[in-house]
């Protein structure tokens, strides 16, 4: 849970525009590669922050640690080959480019800092790239949980070769979320997840950078 103060928010406020920019560009990326271009005709294919944000959803991402972005529209009917398998790749295509994102902002981190002490510093910029990496795998993970309209309820339809538990699902779906979230049940899961997934990103990133570093 992130404390909400000013200097807090500035610090992580690149971070939650970048992360949220980059998911949905991700997604309509991959949804024109499929043949859907919905999104690009809607504008939706950019880098530009302000055609992806949704007001509420950035705030509780700065304020609370998950949120969202305006979602892409997606046309099923577009999209070439199997449509389950399709809307998959498409889904996923948000989570992974933040771990990418992630783990870019790590090995920045891990080059620019040779000393790990360094990487522990209160500077500002060093607050800025962790930010980045934090917020993109909490972003990622978040919208992995397999409950609509979250990505994870698409890619488990596309593994499973089935979206009736979707429609099972879906009438349910804001009450559900809503009481993992207010439970505590998604923070027992989703932080100490996010701690493993962000240590791996950094020892990866350590280690790929070690050999470069000091010269």
């Amino acid at each position: 849970m992130l404390d909400f103060n000013l200097t807090r928010l500035l610090l992580w406020l690149p971070a939650v525009i970048i992360a949220l920019t980059f998911h949905e560009y991700a997604h309509a990326r991959v949804a024109d590669k499929l043949g859907d271009p919905t999104a690009r005709h809607m504008g939706r294919m950019s880098l530009n922050p302000l055609v992806h944000l949704d007001p509420l959803g950035f705030i509780l991402l700065l304020v609370a640690g998950f949120g969202w972005a305006k979602p892409v529209p997606v046309n099923p009917l577009n999209i070439r080959g199997d449509r389950l398998k399709g809307m998959m790749l498409i889904s996923a295509a948000g989570p992974l480019m933040n771990i990418f994102v992630a783990f870019s902002a790590a090995l920045v981190l891990n080059f620019a800092l040779p000393d790990p002490q360094m990487l522990y510093s209160n500077a500002p910029l060093v607050q800025i790239m962790w930010a980045l990496v934090i917020i993109n795998v909490y972003l990622a993970l978040f919208n992995l949980i397999p409950v609509p309209p979250l990505d994870g309820s698409k890619v488990l339809a596309g593994l499973l070769g089935s979206d009736e538990i979707l429609y099972k699902l879906e009438r349910y779906s804001m009450i559900i979320l809503l009481v993992l979230i207010f439970s505590g049940f998604i923070g027992m899961v989703l932080f100490p997840l996010a701690d493993v997934v962000i240590g791996f990103l950094n020892n990866l990133a350590g280690l790929i950078a070690s050999p470069f570093v000091g010269f």
